[in-house]
């Protein structure tokens, strides 16, 4: 065994159910988490004094948008105030931008720093406290925050890829949240499998009723109770439409307080401290990939080279198929996530080993951008559970734009620990053709796909993703308050469909062929 062989020593998790006031905020939560993998790896709590290494996942409070504008007390550097917390002074810190993927993109760099020799022992962290904080913000109760902030005017380190999520075009016509944004790829997916829009409802109840039993069985999950495939899809008082075709229950919910922690070292630095080989899990295979960025850039919408690209090259990595693994936690938001990464995989979506090993960001909880830490922790015990078995994840940020994946085993991996370079295959995608991009399409169109944003209240607006008569892509909203033509996108397929769009010196607007007589 190389000495230098990066390994998982321990994972641990953390959900607080209690009185808002009495949350801990994200830093307090992490330290929990650290705590909780630390018990985990059997050592003692004093060796987070020497961990040399410290990464905090984004917290949502930091990601910009209107909660981070909100007036509450913040820690300026996050890995520091942890550190502070854990008395800890790791050379190496630090902080990730926005993005889901980012947990797993964590390991990935950090196997590939201890491989190198640049760290030995690593804790990657993360938490989501909003359960906590929008009735702290309703009662403007902030005292318990206070105590986390450190002084300290320095920027951390950041990680990852740091561009907003949309352009200022896409984010005019609706395209900056992902519960926007998601229902568009859905649409597209089913319309692509030529499915009837009842014939595809059930199946996405199909798809996550399983997830909730995983969740019921999961002491750690926000909502741990079983619901059916019907009750998951039936929009109901308790389960209004937020953005056709998607009720509540197949939103990822990110009002949550909970946090997870993995503690990663190299194996010589493992031994010497006495964790025992059984709980070691090695790193088999790693990929990280970025989808063409904006959303209008894309190859198309019921698709993802990025998945498909990086799927390959971890399987490659690691010499595994996906016949070689026994479980799986696909990243699932939202059900066209899970859909798109399984069909990129090869994988059927009622697939016997299972899809999730949390219970999904909708029942498990969706905390921010460090959900699949506690996928991560969750591979860590089911590893060692099936020590001769592989198990694989993958982890998506912002609208299925940023990738990275994992394939974990007890097993240990053969000689020096090495990745691919990333830019060995992330060229294959941006070389990829994309349709070219218009902002004042005028006349006729067709829709490629779309969605109707609802509010508590009911119908909002409509967002369409067309093409003009010369296959350049818009977006597009629908004629404000115009409840009859979204009823009517939402009653009947619509993508195919064609009509007209102009542009109003604002805003694209597009109506369908059949309401163009009522539209002055």
């Amino acid at each position: 065994m190389d000495p230098n062989t990066p390994v998982l020593i321990g994972g641990g998790q953390f959900t607080y159910r209690g009185a808002p006031e009495s949350c801990p905020p994200p830093i307090g939560l992490c330290a929990r988490a650290a705590e909780a993998a630390i018990a985990d790896s059997g050592l003692n709590h004093e060796i987070l004094a020497k961990i040399d290494g410290l990464a905090v996942v984004g917290f949502t409070i930091d990601a910009g948008g209107n909660l981070s504008r909100m007036p509450i007390p913040k820690a300026k550097n996050p890995p520091k105030a942890l550190a502070k917390v854990l008395g800890a002074s790791p050379a190496w810190q630090t902080y990730t931008h926005v993005g889901g993927n980012t947990p797993q993109a964590l390991v990935n760099e950090a196997a590939e720093r201890i491989a190198n020799g640049d760290n030995k022992l690593v804790l990657l962290a993360g938490a989501e406290f909003l359960g906590s904080m929008m009735k702290l913000v309703q009662a403007s109760n902030f005292g318990p925050l206070a105590a986390y902030q450190v002084d300290d005017e320095e920027a951390p380190a950041m990680f990852g890829d740091g561009r907003d999520g949309c352009s200022p075009y896409e984010a005019r016509h609706g395209l900056e949240f992902p519960t926007n944004v998601y229902p568009m790829f859905e649409n597209a997916y089913r319309a692509n499998l030529g499915r009837s829009l009842e014939a595809h409802s059930t199946a996405m109840g199909a798809l996550f009723a399983p997830f909730t039993e995983v969740a019921a069985q999961n002491p750690y999950a926000w909502f741990p109770q079983a619901q059916t495939a019907e009750a998951l899809v039936t929009p109901s008082a308790s389960n209004r439409m937020v953005g056709f075709p998607y009720p509540k229950r197949l939103n990822a919910i990110i009002q949550v307080d909970q946090s997870a922690a993995v503690l990663m070292a190299s194996y010589a630095h493992a031994k010497s401290l006495g964790v025992p080989e059984s709980q070691m899990v090695f790193l088999h295979g790693c990929a990280d990939t970025i989808e063409k960025w904006n959303v209008l850039d894309r190859v198309d919408y019921h698709s993802s080279p990025a998945m498909r690209v990086g799927v390959r090259e971890a399987f490659a990595m690691a010499g595994k198929s996906l016949a070689d693994m026994s479980f799986f936690d696909l990243y699932s938001c939202f059900p066209v996530a899970v859909e798109i990464a399984a069909k990129e995989m090869g994988l059927a979506t009622d697939d016997p080993r299972g899809l999730t090993l949390t219970g999904g960001l909708p029942y498990f909880g969706g905390p921010g951008n460090n959900y699949s830490m506690h996928g991560i922790v969750e591979m860590i015990h089911r590893c060692r559970k099936e020590p001769d078995a592989f198990g694989f994840l993958n982890a998506n940020g912002w609208f299925l734009t940023k990738h990275a994946f994992g394939i974990y085993s007890c097993q240990p991996t053969m000689g020096a620990w090495a990745r691919p370079s990333k830019k060995s295959y992330q060229g294959e995608i941006d070389a990829m053709a994309s349709p070219e991009v218009t902002e004042t399409p005028t006349g006729a169109a067709m829709i490629e796909t779309y969605t109707v944003i609802h509010a508590r209240e009911g119908m909002r607006m409509g967002i369409v993703i067309g093409r003009d008569e010369a296959g350049r892509r818009f977006v597009a909203n629908t004629p404000k308050g115009d409840t009859d033509i979204m009823a009517d996108l939402e009653g009947r397929e619509s993508v195919g469909r064609k009509g007209q769009v102009v542009h109003d010196g604002e805003r694209n607007i597009f109506t369908p062929q059949e309401f163009l007589g009522s539209v002055v």
